[in-house]
This record gives C-alpha cells, structure tokens and sequence, in this order.
C-alpha cells in the first residue's frame, strides 16, 4: 500500500515539482488491462491461462480455460476467438509444450481425474483439433500439468491426492490423415508412456514448475507444504 500511495502522489505532485524546479518528474512504471475481444466476456470464470505459438515477432496464442469446462483458443494478433470447446469438467491447468514454436501440443488438467493432451498442429474444420484423454492417478483431480524445459514431450501432472506422475507422449508415424470423406487433414494422436509416480504428502498438490538451469530439479505447492524435487534418467 505505501508503494501504491507513493506512485499516485508522483503523479499528482509531479507538474508542481516540474515548474518548480524546471526538470521532469521521475516516471513510475504502470499497469494496464484491456479484453481480448468482446467474446471474452460473459463466459464463466476462468480458472487457467496460457501463453503460446510466439515463433515470430507477431504471432500469439493465448488458451484460456474456464470452470464449466469451457476451453477458448484466442489469436492475440487478430483479437479474435480461433477456437473453443468443451472438456465436460472444470479446467484446473493449461500450458503449451513450449511457448516459443508454433503451436504443437497443448496439457489441459480438470477436476474429473483426467488430462487431455491436444496436437495442435492440424485442426480440422469441424472436429477440431484432435486430443488424446488420459486418466490421473488414484482417480482424483488433476491439478497440474507442466511439461519439462529439456524435453517438451515429457511432463508431470500433480494430483489431489499428493501424488506426482511423470509421463512422456510419443508421436504416431503420422501426424495427420484424411477424414473419412477423405477432402480435410485429422489429426492423428499417439500414445501416453507412464515414467513414475510417487506419493508426496497427503494433500492435494496445487501447482508444479521446473527448474530451467537444471534438468530434473522441480518445485511443488501443495496445501501442507513446499518440496523441492530432484528426478533423475530424464534423458533415458
């Protein structure tokens, strides 16, 4: 509160400061918000966010998911709504394999103890983009989803039942094909490798990173404590 009083006195004493003294006021950093678009609004309250497909200077895909299932892909170069869909569950997480290439596969964890992995690199005109839906462990919410700096194909996913899982997605021979008309391009989805999982605490693990410097080190939240993780044969 005494950095917030400050700045609204810097602004409002700053032309004062400026005839008096016959310099400029010192500039404060600011924060400021507008909507995507106008689709944004009215659409149930939005639990997860993400940032994706900035492989040039202009392009930017932001996913937003929401509590009634709702999952919405917005181009940020365009402002508009590129795509949506509905996963049937509150959506706990999303995130981008990586944020820096076009767009290639997208994590979303909800509250039904399942996750769904979409590629994001074909999308027909009516089915969308194709996914592949994976079940958490001990059957409770997935509340996290992350995938690894080093390796953009393996991620953890958190549970709340305190249990991390450790997975890895393998590609298909073909990442795409014709539908059954045979005039669009499907997306063609792989398969799910389970790598580990271990029981960290009793209670539900909220959120997940990891370390970028280092392969293998991780930091968890969960509601009765903070653990630094160290996981090991990432690279075999």
């Amino acid at each position: 509160m005494r950095h917030l009083k400050r700045k609204v006195q810097l602004s409002q004493d700053g032309r004062k400061q400026q005839e008096n003294s016959g310099k400029a006021a010192p500039s404060s950093s600011s924060v400021s918000s507008s909507s995507l678009s106008s689709a944004v609004r009215d659409k149930g309250d939005c639990w997860a966010v993400a940032f994706g497909h900035a492989h040039n200077g202009s392009d930017r895909m932001v996913c937003a998911g929401y509590d009634d299932g709702g999952m919405r892909l917005y181009d940020l170069r365009t402002n508009s709504l590129f795509w949506e869909t509905n996963v049937g569950a509150g959506i706990c997480s999303v995130e981008f394999d990586r944020k820096d290439i076009d767009m290639n596969k997208l994590l979303v964890t909800c509250l039904d103890s399942k996750y769904r992995i979409y590629d994001l690199r074909t999308r027909h005109p009516e089915q969308g983009f194709s996914y592949l839906a994976q079940k958490g462990a001990h059957g409770s919410t997935v509340w996290a989803g992350r995938h690894s700096p080093h390796n953009r194909d393996i991620y953890a996913t958190t549970t709340g039942t305190g249990v991390v899982q450790l997975s890895k997605y393998t590609y298909p021979d073909q990442r795409k094909m014709k539908d059954t008309q045979g005039k669009h391009d499907v997306g063609v989805m792989g398969g799910v490798i389970e790598l580990n999982q271990a029981d960290i605490t009793s209670q539900p693990i909220l959120s997940f990173d990891w370390c970028a410097d280092r392969e293998g080190l991780a930091l968890l939240g969960a509601l009765d404590t903070l653990k630094i993780l160290i996981i090991t044969k990432l690279n075999k």
